[in-house]
């Protein structure tokens, strides 16, 4: 198993340990409205020992779930990973999350085509989905920059604060990358 993935010379993924418990809380804590509108783990994420918590379940997990640290000119930026891998039917589920300062730069297109190569060519990958909240534009429009196809509305697919909300799904064929 890989565990660093180049993005490019100012941007590298790595698989999450101990060593980014303090970065991830830290940019969870000081995000929170920001971060909170789409991902529903952040009002559970009180305190650093959650974060810890998190690290650890990723590396009992049996499943593997592979999350990655984004790194941008050697600073912590956000997360991304491979959840749910179904190696029988080859294939999984993409997510991510990016600090606001490092929004807008390119770097969840560009970790996530990385990613995608890596699921792909390594993992043996023939199929990657990515859900995004029918209101979230960026994260759609990520998909779309990467190719993937709207496949349909899993309706009330995320629990949120503010109550469930639809998620459009989108897929990825190895063939069509």
């Amino acid at each position: 198993m890989k565990e660093k993935l180049i993005v490019n010379n100012e941007i590298y993924l790595k698989i999450v340990d101990e060593n980014d418990v303090d970065a991830i809380f830290d940019t969870i804590d000081s995000e929170r409205d920001y971060l909170g509108e789409w991902l529903p783990f952040v009002k559970y994420t009180q305190e650093q020992t959650d974060t810890v918590q998190f690290v650890d379940s990723l590396q009992r997990s049996p499943v593997k779930d592979l999350t990655f640290a984004i790194y941008a000119k050697g600073n912590f930026a956000g997360l991304i990973g491979l959840k749910d891998p179904d190696y029988d039917n080859k294939k999984v589920e993409i997510g991510y999350w990016l600090a606001y300062s490092y929004q807008h730069q390119g770097i969840i297109t560009q970790s996530a085509k990385r990613l995608i190569t890596f699921a792909f060519d390594d993992l043996g990958m023939n199929r990657i989905q990515l859900k995004a909240a029918t209101e979230n534009y960026k994260s759609q429009n990520v998909a779309k920059r990467l190719g993937f196809t709207f496949e349909g509305i899993e309706r009330n697919g995320e629990l949120h604060e503010r109550g469930f909300v639809d998620l459009m799904q989108f897929g990825l064929l190895k063939k069509d990358f």
